[in-house]
């Protein structure tokens, strides 16, 4: 249970870190001064940007803990229809149909992924 919440905090900060970097409106800017660098951002696009990598961070640390082949699509899946449905709430984007057809395909890709069947792996040495 504790490596589903991980997977949760990791969604929550890389949502929230595109929401912030976009609400920001501020990429940054990088300068090269006398043998040194000065990197400057305003503070919503800074918390964005933090909140991004910690969620980098974390799934370093998710993709130890789960199959890989299984968490990915998965966590990617979730990320992809959250965005969508961030960008309409927050930013009153527009959602066309196909983006509409492509989450609930994600969604379906999801819930098959989740069914309890027999291991691969296992039909493929019973056989």
């Amino acid at each position: 249970m504790k490596k589903y919440i991980l997977v949760i905090f990791y969604i929550v900060l890389y949502i929230a870190g595109l929401v912030l970097l976009k609400f920001g409106g501020n990429t940054g800017s990088l300068e090269f001064e006398n043998d040194s660098f000065i990197f400057s951002m305003n503070l919503i696009s800074l918390i964005g940007f933090i909140s991004y990598i910690l969620s980098f961070l974390l799934f370093t640390n998710i993709i130890v803990k789960f199959d890989l082949s299984y968490i990915m699509p998965i966590s990617s899946g979730l990320v992809q229809v959250i965005t969508l449905i961030s960008g309409f709430v927050i930013f009153n984007e527009q959602i066309k149909v196909k983006g509409i057809i492509g989450a609930i395909i994600v969604i379906l890709g999801i819930i098959i992924m989740n069914l309890k069947n027999k291991n691969l792996k296992n039909e493929l040495i019973n056989e």
